[in-house]
């Protein structure tokens, strides 16, 4: 990670915003995304490790 995040605050002391690296921003929204991705797809059924090997390979996204 950057340098570490500094607050902005209003009169009151009030945090109010945030100024960061652009690239720890952007690894955070990644990161969100994936969050996301893993939510939406946690009800999914699961497949055995060597099925999926053998659907990649009949899909020839995989090679011996």
């Amino acid at each position: 990670m950057g340098p570490p995040v500094k607050f902005i605050t209003d009169q009151q002391g009030t945090k109010t915003g945030v100024l960061m690296d652009l690239c720890d921003y952007e690894e955070l929204i990644e990161d969100l995304e994936d969050l996301a991705a893993i939510a939406d797809r946690r009800r999914e059924p699961t497949v055995e490790h060597e099925e999926f090997l053998n659907q990649l390979r009949a899909d020839g996204l995989l090679q011996d």
